[in-house]
């Protein structure tokens, strides 16, 4: 549930900023813009990995085809508008698959990654507490240390980001990781706990979501915008929040998936 709302919540952030880039696309039809935000929701529910049910139907049974089902759909409200297929705005649609519903469809499969597996009590949480607990240690210390003897500007595009607050955000995020996992009780030698899986994940995390961040700050910047949308207070939308975790997401998975497995 947490997750389909940040889903539906960064969709419509992210509409909003594709229209103000691109005029053309704010006359994509009411079938499409719905259709692909619901199509992207669908894809999460099947990456749930059998986890969500109701009255005894596991929705990942169903879920595949409401995926295709959806798209198709926006592909026919793109041809109902045009009356050809506007390349240019599927593509952004498409994009926003890619970077917001791919992204939090990789997190609700590491959620449920080892819900069945034999595991310690809450391990099933571990993956993705570690994806999340690796970005805001980045952020903060990256913050701090930045403030402190931050100068070298990292990019135009951010210009408060410097080099020595990146680094040391990278750095200290892979050390407070380690001692984190180093302070856990694991008698049965459960491999996820390892510390330096954690300081592995606190890596990847760490350089990927300043991109990510870089990457949403572009976006608004071609968009004329300063936040991606209000929904915070003093902290922009949904977006700006999670614009580091959709990012760091996919890369974490493959190594949380085809390294630890």
């Amino acid at each position: 549930m947490l997750f389909s709302f940040i889903h539906f919540g960064c969709w419509i952030e992210y509409e909003k900023i594709m229209v103000l880039i691109d005029k053309d696309y704010a006359n994509i039809s009411a079938l499409h813009r719905y259709s692909v935000i619901i199509a992207g929701w669908c894809l999460m529910l099947y990456f749930g990995n059998g986890g969500f049910s109701i009255g005894g139907v596991y929705l990942h049974d169903i879920a595949w085809w409401g995926c295709m089902g959806f798209l198709a759909l926006f592909v026919v409200g793109e041809v109902a508008q045009y009356r050809t297929i506007n390349f240019n705005n599927i593509g952004r649609s498409a994009l926003g698959l890619l970077y917001i519903s791919l992204s939090l469809a990789l997190l609700t499969y590491l959620r449920t990654l080892l819900y069945r597996a034999p595991a310690p009590p809450f391990a099933d949480r571990v993956p993705v507490l570690m994806i999340i607990g690796a970005i805001w240690i980045n952020d903060t210390m990256a913050y701090i240390v930045g403030s402190l003897i931050g100068k070298r500007p990292l990019s135009s595009i951010s210009p408060k980001k410097t080099w020595e607050g990146t680094v040391g955000g990278v750095i200290l995020s892979i050390v407070v990781m380690g001692l984190i996992a180093r302070s856990i009780h694991n008698p049965e030698g459960f491999t996820l706990y390892s510390p330096i899986h954690w300081m592995a994940v606190a890596a990847i995390c760490a350089i990927t979501g300043t991109a990510g961040d870089l990457l949403e700050s572009k976006l608004k910047r071609m968009a004329g915008v300063k936040d991606s949308g209000q929904i915070m207070p003093g902290h922009g939308g949904f977006l700006d929040r999670f614009d580091s975790l959709l990012i760091a997401t996919p890369f974490a998975w493959c190594y949380l998936v085809w390294v630890i497995g």
